[in-house]
């Protein structure tokens, strides 16, 4: 009778055995899943006024390098671009850099739930697809018209207007629908670490492909011993 016994098929343990193995077959499937959500940049935008690689909204043809990683939240962005926006063009103007300038999100936090950081950055992407001569006098407005941190943000209409103003209609859809959201995501991702920091920061400057510390750039009116 034990011989027997032992001769059974244990139907409960291979049921056992093959629920294990479909649970196990489904949380990887999961994993994977969430990963690839994670870092898919959905839908990039296009045009001559981005790079296709770094995502950066190009600007001039200079043959040195300025990349600059800023978040239309951050308060002291918008102090750079009061700073030292001017000497930055005058450089792009007369050849000596192209600006490459990356519109991250790291502040949605600060702006009660409207996500403006993602919001105002994707609108960015929408103004220089549609004309890349709009993109600068675009950023610059926005900076200008700068909400405080922990309010709601500009609203879609208001980031359309000034858009309107820069000269760039039809992207209306672009704007409400956050075409660009999920790219803004990855890219912000990529945001290189000033050094000595251990975490993203705005403004994030490069150099000639070297991130910088921003406690090395110089006075006002000496931009330019940047690029010497």
């Amino acid at each position: 009778m034990a011989a027997a016994a032992t001769g059974k098929t244990n139907w409960f343990a291979i049921w056992v055995s093959t629920a294990v193995v479909v649970v196990v077959a489904l949380i990887v499937a999961l994993v994977v899943w969430m990963n690839n959500s994670a870092t898919d940049p959905g839908t990039p935008p296009t045009g001559s006024g981005i790079n296709q690689e770094t995502g950066a909204v190009v600007v001039g043809e200079g043959s040195q390098t300025l990349d600059t990683y800023i978040d239309f939240m951050c308060p002291i962005c918008g102090q750079f671009e009061t700073t030292y926006g001017p000497e930055i063009l005058d450089l792009v103007n007369d050849g000596t850099i192209t600006l490459n300038i990356h519109p991250i999100s790291i502040l949605d936090r600060a702006s009660q739930g409207t996500e403006y950081s993602t919001r105002s950055a994707n609108a960015m992407y929408c103004v220089a697809e549609a004309d890349p001569d709009a993109a600068v006098p675009f950023m610059q407005a926005m900076f200008e018209q700068q909400p405080a941190e922990q309010s709601t943000g500009l609203t879609d209409d208001q980031i359309l207007q000034i858009a309107s103003d820069a000269g760039v209609t039809g992207i209306d859809s672009c704007v409400t629908d956050r075409t660009y959201a999920s790219f803004v995501t990855a890219k912000t991702k990529e945001t290189p670490i000033q050094p000595g920091a251990t975490r993203v920061g705005t403004p994030t400057i490069a150099v000639n492909g070297e991130t910088i510390s921003n406690s090395t750039i110089p006075a006002r009116g000496s931009f330019a011993t940047l690029f010497n």
